[in-house]
């Protein structure tokens, strides 16, 4: 049983009682139900109802974002495989006009001409 469901009958059941307790106190006796009685149970009616309507909007925030998950996700293979096709070109072309033994040579390390600087070094 889901949560909405389960608040929705807690709601129904409270308010029945509420109303069955206060109808039968009225016509078998001259008293009245004490009101804590009622406040517990118009209170329980009250909480069901509040979750109910929270459970209502947790449902419809999830699809939601189920569906734009859905669609971010389409998108983004989209681009992948629109990426993908232009990247295996791009390389291809590089490798027919430079041979298949074409050289990759590495950065070397760039050191010379770096220097840590404080506020107060910017001297010139």
């Amino acid at each position: 049983m889901t949560l909405k469901s389960t608040t929705i009958a807690v709601a129904t059941v409270s308010t029945t009682m509420c109303l069955t307790v206060n109808i039968l106190v009225a016509v078998l006796t001259q008293k009245e139900v004490p009101g804590i009685i009622n406040m517990i149970l118009v209170g329980g009616t009250t909480v069901g109802i509040m979750l109910a309507i929270v459970a209502e909007l947790y449902d419809r925030i999830n699809g939601r974002i189920t569906a734009l998950t859905e669609f971010l996700v389409a998108r983004l293979n989209e681009i992948d495989m629109n990426t993908n096709d232009r990247n295996a070109g791009f390389v291809e072309g590089y490798l027919l006009s430079h041979g298949q033994d074409a050289a990759v040579v590495p950065f070397g390390p760039r050191l010379s001409g770096r220097r840590a600087m404080s506020g107060g070094d910017d001297r010139s």
